[in-house]
């Protein structure tokens, strides 16, 4: 079994709650986010807020009766309205509201077609924000979820394990194309790697692939895809979200620049399918690992393994002092690194 006790489960952050598509207009949609209980909903405008999902007067769950009345959300016990502030501007009696009748908040971006909520153990604001990307010219977003006995952390560090790329991927002659860079809150390095292509188990031939990673704290990754012999350029998301203190939801997502030709729309969406089960077939070679790994404070590192330490020390940034330690033991951790 997986152990994780050395990193708090839930790290500082901006996390996607669910995809654009999921809350249409009038819709309430409640989850578990983080350890608690979050709902959202899309008011009569088009606006999407999150709040808590238990009403303040006596209890009920947004989640299961609750509407959206015009620009509010309504209690299915009673009737009580909020805003999207989180304040009672009406209960189901015409009464005045009561004082403490307030909901929790959460601040919410919506970007790209997904809702990001962000968390923080102490509840501080956002001091940063995940930067949007262009859509122009690109097919629609395909997406699949999985969830994981998991940690944020461990699954983007994913990105910068050079050393499983040849084992667990069979990806050949991986080698560096940008130098790991942080800055901030985000993160980006670039690698190339060698492909076959192959067709009733034969290798046909190999093939060069591109990634250019950027990611955007913990629960928030675009890795840029190039495949040069194909024309194709596409765009992957890795987003993870911890759902309690063992589960995370792992959502992949992908968009295809379109080709620019007569039957571009429907080649690139054909050609970014293809692409997008080829690299959801490539992570779930992971899963097996990832749920069954332990968390090691001080790993054995060796030269080839890829900016692992570097990679540790950035992340400590995301886990406030009172997480369990977490920011001693990334700290720790860097003393024992070797990069590659």
């Amino acid at each position: 079994m997986a152990d994780r006790s050395d990193l708090h489960p839930f790290p500082n952050g901006w996390y996607v709650f669910a995809l654009s598509s999921e809350l249409p207009k009038g819709k309430v949609l409640a989850r578990a986010f983080m350890g608690q209980d979050v709902t959202v909903f899309r008011t009569q405008s088009g606006q999407a807020h999150a709040v808590e999902s238990y009403c303040p007067h006596l209890g009920a769950h947004f989640g299961h009766g609750g509407t959206v009345v015009g620009e509010t959300l309504q209690c299915p016990f009673h009737g009580f309205r909020f805003n999207g502030k989180g304040a009672c501007v009406r209960t189901g009696y015409d009464t005045p509201a009561p004082p403490k009748a307030k909901l929790r908040t959460w601040h919410l971006r919506e970007q790209n077609g997904f809702l990001l909520i962000y968390h923080h153990v102490n509840g501080e604001a956002p001091d940063w924000q995940v930067p949007s990307v262009d859509e122009q010219d690109w097919t629609p977003l395909i997406y699949k979820s999985f969830v994981l006995n998991d940690h944020p952390q461990e699954t983007t560090e994913n990105s910068v394990d050079v050393g499983h790329f040849s084992y667990v991927h069979n990806y050949q002659r991986p080698r560096e194309t940008r130098a790991f860079e942080a800055k901030g809150h985000a993160l980006s390095t670039g690698y190339a790697v060698l492909r076959s292509l192959n067709f009733l188990g034969f290798s046909l031939r190999r093939y060069d692939l591109f990634f250019d990673i950027q990611i955007f704290g913990l629960g928030y990754s675009i890795v840029n895809i190039r495949l040069p012999l194909f024309k194709v350029v596409a765009r992957l998301w890795v987003l993870p979200t911890s759902i309690d203190e063992n589960r995370i939801i792992l959502r992949l997502a992908l968009r295809m620049k379109k080709w620019p030709t007569v039957l571009g729309d429907l080649a690139s969406r054909l050609m970014g399918r293809y692409i997008f089960y080829n690299f959801v077939k490539d992570a779930s070679q992971d899963f097996p690992i990832w749920e069954n790994k332990r968390f090691l404070r001080r790993p054995a590192l060796a030269q080839g393994d890829g900016p692992i330490g570097k990679y540790r020390h950035w992340a400590k940034q995301f886990y406030s002092p009172t997480e369990c330690d977490a920011g001693k033991s990334n700290t720790e951790l860097i003393a024992d690194t070797m990069e590659m």
